[in-house]
């Protein structure tokens, strides 16, 4: 019996809105990369981007568990000796609280041309409007 490769032309993409007031990062973050990767799907490749887009409103409402608001830190290098840089999850947070949950589901992506071109299908939005209505994402309930 043959193994099925999905092929592009048969493939279908789909809108889904997230609503994530009140959800766990680390949780949401994977359940959005199954989904932008498309291994919710049956015809699932792992050579093809087989993965719909992904709308998440309300971006800064979502729960971390513990003590992560202050103990856990993003770092970034400026190349130069001693530029390293280092934030706080609560002063990214209070800056760009959509940059949180970007960075969450892209390391949760293949580290490939495959991932960045996954990762440009999701849409991430502080407030609760967006401008994806013409789209008319389906709900979806994680």
């Amino acid at each position: 019996m043959k193994s099925y490769q999905a092929k592009p032309e048969e493939l279908d993409k789909k809108w889904f809105l997230v609503d994530a007031d009140g959800l766990i990062l680390g949780r949401l973050a994977s359940n959005i990369a199954m989904i932008l990767m498309g291994k919710n799907k049956p015809q699932y490749t792992p050579t093809l981007d087989t993965g719909d887009f992904v709308v998440v409103v309300n971006a800064e409402k979502f729960a971390v568990t513990g003590n992560k608001m202050l103990a856990k830190k993003y770092y970034r290098h400026s190349g130069y000796i001693g530029g390293l840089k280092e934030r706080r999850l609560e002063e990214v947070l209070a800056k760009k609280p959509e940059e949180v949950l970007m960075l969450a589901v892209r390391r949760m992506l293949p580290k490939t041309k495959l991932g960045n071109a996954m990762l440009k299908k999701l849409k991430v939005y502080s407030g609760s409007e967006h401008p994806h209505e013409a789209q008319t994402p389906v709900k979806l309930e994680l």
